[in-house]
């Protein structure tokens, strides 16, 4: 991993860390920090988890500023106490930003790419959201199709200059979207709000068969969003999809979204997701955030996610047979059986989508998370949304 240094500058830990250092449980003791020399690690005892910070704030719209987020964070994440499991987290330190924005990006995605084909999940602290697009490009040479998750009250798509916008925090979906190669299975917008989106873009959304979930649809019951999570490879958070007086510390912060606690539990859903390889948290400008409140929020969504990840079920894909249930249901005036499966270590759902024709050799079907409400649908005789949408796809 030596490699990756050239990327990196290290971070000051006796600038944030409290008067009279770590205590030993606290996550300043215990995360492998690039301090003067880089973390490096043998095959067979690589870390599991790896912090990066992205210090870039070009393109992000009306938000300068948020390239000074990962070591704000970082501050008051240090401060927090370990779980009740063994950690094993490195702090790559700063992405300093390139002399071109598209430098930043390189650099991101080779940083990405070298991570998840190793197995070590990063959780990135940026910067802006347009660097999504640099961490969904770390999978381009993984030659398999991913999905992506991107809780935001926007859609960050501009529908009007569809092919020819330039790369920015409002627009970076149209260039993931219209990327070549194609590697892009599916999109989920998360906790959206209608009046900030043109129905252009919904409709777009519907024609390419993605899934969006309007902030009202999860408020007071999150467990809806969680299959929608655990369906993605990578995810992407925007700070300003959490409400203003929850988290100021962004020029665009809003009255509505998500309250504190519900992107807590959005982190930890992704952290408990088998298939999540890599998190992006975004848009956190501490030029804004004078009492830290938001900085401390977006710590304790990092603490929320690796204590996800320490819980993880591994109960996907599966095997063994054994450790699940089989439920079918035959939809009145349909051909196709659907087919459910629960997991019996997690009560976690997911619905079979067969492939039709000769997609895949090796898998006759796509295996699609979902709600225990899907599968009540189905038994009552309604067609699931998530199995129609998953279908076109397939096709």
């Amino acid at each position: 991993m030596s490699s990756l240094s050239v990327f990196f500058s290290p971070i000051s830990i006796a600038s944030i860390s409290p008067e009279h250092g770590f205590l030993n449980s606290q996550l300043g003791n215990v995360i492998q920090a690039y301090e003067t020399d880089f973390p490096t690690w043998e095959e067979n005892e690589q870390p599991q988890l790896a912090i990066i910070g992205v210090q870039e704030d070009r393109a992000s719209v009306n938000n300068n500023g948020t390239d000074k987020a990962p070591d704000a964070v970082r501050k008051h994440l240090y401060t927090l106490y370990q779980g009740d499991y063994k950690m094993n987290i490195v702090d790559l330190g700063n992405i300093k930003a390139g002399n071109t924005i598209q430098d930043t990006y390189v650099a991101l995605k080779s940083v990405v790419e070298e991570l998840v084909k190793t197995n070590v999940l990063p959780i990135i602290i940026g910067g802006g959201q347009d660097l999504t697009y640099a961490q969904y490009l770390g999978y381009q040479n993984l030659e398999r199709k991913i999905e992506l998750a991107i809780v935001d009250s926007r859609f960050d798509l501009n529908q009007e200059e569809a092919e020819n916008v330039s790369l920015n925090s409002r627009s970076y979906v149209n260039h993931i979207i219209l990327h070549q190669p194609d590697y892009l299975f599916n999109l989920n917008s998360i906790a959206y709000q209608t009046y900030l989106v043109s129905k252009e873009s919904i409709n777009m959304y519907d024609k390419l068969f993605f899934n969006a979930t309007r902030v009202g649809m999860i408020a007071g019951k999150m467990d809806q969003s969680e299959p929608l999570i655990r369906a993605a490879d990578l995810i992407s958070f925007d700070i300003g999809a959490i409400r203003a007086s929850e988290a100021p510390g962004n020029a665009n912060a809003i009255p509505n979204g998500l309250y504190g606690d519900e992107a807590c539990q959005l982190a930890r859903y992704a952290g408990m997701s088998d298939k999540c390889t890599s998190i992006g948290f975004y848009e956190l400008n501490p030029t804004f955030d004078p009492m830290e409140q938001t900085a401390m929020l977006v710590s304790q969504m990092i603490w929320c996610f690796i204590d996800g990840y320490y819980n993880r079920k591994q109960d996907t894909p599966l095997y063994p047979k054994s450790s699940y249930i089989i439920y079918r249901t035959t939809l009145e005036n349909e051909e196709h059986e659907l087919v459910f499966v629960k997991s019996k270590k997690s009560d976690r759902w997911w619905i079979q989508v067969p492939y039709f024709g000769s997609k895949s050799v090796n898998e006759r079907y796509y295996l699609v998370p979902c709600r225990y409400e899907d599968y009540q649908m189905a038994v009552s005789g309604e067609m699931p949304d998530l199995w129609w949408k998953t279908h076109q796809k397939l096709q």
